[in-house]
């Protein structure tokens, strides 16, 4: 950090103002914080290295700045120039303070993984977002890899940081946040642990710890889709690891050159609920506001407890802020849709909680199979109860429906009541769960709930399903 010293005389004394020369200047120092009730059972001495503190809230700060500047000392970036870089979000945004500074423009491309905040965040601080999807090969042009390239080779005066590949990405960890972590531990940590996805984190720190003693232990935090544990292990690269997953942050497709492999011990993996329920629980119980990879980095280090003694002393290191993820991993819905939510399901009352609002879609007995199949498209539901003037009389599946068709092409203009089958058994909303579950079977694809209100709601496979943790 640069500083401004002023001596001003003031009664005889003298003062000394200390400021940054702008935001730039209070990147790194970040405080090492002891991590108490989330790691009862690791008897280690476990700090966090917490990096939201950095002005854009996460480490990438450091190696933003690190990548821009050594990009302007040999000439890759000139004045007035646009910087083009594929993110998760973080080093975007630790860009864009550099941007906005020295005065360049910015576009991230960004993939639809990527929570909502991130990319409300980028455009807040002027950035251009372009948002390319996830579920594509790397090589793929619609990818954010690819479009990132394509638009540095279209744009005149463009930079493409690309920091994956860029050494100044763990240049930065080895120079700054190897070394405060050093002497914050006065040379007394004995492993590191820390997420992997660019690996410029993991590289440059652990490279700077084992220069200073060999024996410090580094360990990466790995998703399952990703190819990182494997490799390291084997060193092979399979294709057959590699799949959509939710963990933002750590991970990866690809093999990025800033992964030193020789610099880390070991890997573990961490499934996406884990990583979503730990990161809820540093900020219940540790105060600390983090985002989705420290939740994966707690879990790991529990999946690790083995490897720590009592008398070691474990950094673990926080990425970046949970402001970025209040719409995903701090929000009950979201958790919940996934399955994600630790809530305790033990009746049917249980499997609809999160739906029960909805009203319950029927169709009548004299109305005509292409009614039923409208209503199943616009709801996007598979199972519609039968009713008449009495009540419940039958059932529809699309499946029952899709035979019929084969059967007679002209079933959509025959009323409901020559297809149906028979009606869904109904339960009591305090129906054990297990009891509910042999209800659903080949022959019958839901059940309904009498509701305490007088009104039904429908119980499907997926509700129980949805229910197993």
């Amino acid at each position: 950090m640069k500083t401004i010293l002023l001596s001003i005389p003031l009664s005889h004394k003298q003062t000394i103002m200390n400021y940054s020369e702008n935001i730039l200047g209070t990147i790194g120092n970040t405080p090492l914080v002891k991590l108490n009730k989330i790691v009862e059972g690791i008897e280690a001495l476990v700090l966090a290295k917490v990096e939201t503190f950095n002005p854009g809230n996460s480490t990438k700060d450091r190696m933003a700045l690190k990548m821009i500047e050594d990009a302007e000392a040999d000439g890759r970036l000139k004045p007035g120039g646009t910087i083009i870089e594929g993110t998760s979000g973080n080093t975007g945004m630790g860009l864009a303070l550099a941007a906005i500074v020295k005065g360049y423009k910015l576009i991230c491309v960004i993939s639809d993984k990527q929570s909502k905040e991130k990319v409300d965040i980028l455009r807040a601080v002027g950035a251009k977002v372009i948002v390319c999807p996830t579920d594509v090969e790397p090589t793929d042009p619609r990818s954010y890899y690819s479009v990132s390239k394509q638009l540095a080779v279209d744009i005149p005066n463009s930079w493409y940081v690309n920091q994956y590949d860029n050494p100044s990405n763990a240049l930065a960890h080895y120079e700054q946040t190897g070394p405060e972590i050093w002497e914050q531990t006065e040379g007394k940590v004995t492993h590191f642990v820390v997420g992997v996805g660019t690996g410029g984190t993991i590289s440059g720190i652990g490279k700077y710890l084992k220069e200073k003693n060999p024996n410090v232990k580094v360990w990466g935090i790995d998703t399952y889709g990703s190819v990182f544990k494997k490799y390291h292990e084997t060193g092979i690269f399979d294709e057959n690891e590699i799949y959509s997953y939710i963990t933002e942050g750590i991970g990866e497709d690809i093999l990025p050159k800033n992964v030193d492999f020789s610099v880390i011990d070991g890997f573990t993996k961490v499934t996406d609920k884990d990583a979503a329920v730990y990161t809820r629980k540093i900020a219940l119980e540790e105060g600390i506001f983090v985002g989705n990879s420290a939740g994966a980095c707690v879990k790991g280090l529990h999946q690790l407890k083995e490897h720590f003694g009592k008398d070691d002393v474990v950094v673990v290191l926080f990425h970046d802020s949970g402001s970025r993820y209040v719409g995903k991993m701090f929000n009950d819905d979201w958790m919940r849709e996934r399955g994600f939510l630790e809530e305790e399901i033990t009746k049917a009352e249980d499997l609809i909680k999160d739906h029960i609002e909805k009203p319950l879609v029927v169709v009548r007995t004299e109305e005509l199979v292409s009614h039923a199949i409208e209503r199943m498209r616009k709801y996007k539901i598979s199972q519609i109860p039968v009713i008449d003037i009495n009540g419940f009389v039958g059932s529809v599946d699309e499946s029952a429906l899709f035979q019929s068709y084969v059967l007679d092409k002209n079933v959509a203009d025959k009323p409901i009541r020559e297809v149906m089958g028979n009606p869904y058994p109904i339960v009591t909303a305090s129906k054990p769960i297990e009891e509910v579950s042999k209800l659903i079977t080949k022959d019958n694809q839901a059940v309904l709930i009498a509701l305490d209100n007088g009104k039904h709601h429908i119980i499907t496979k997926y509700d129980i399903i949805g229910s197993i943790k």
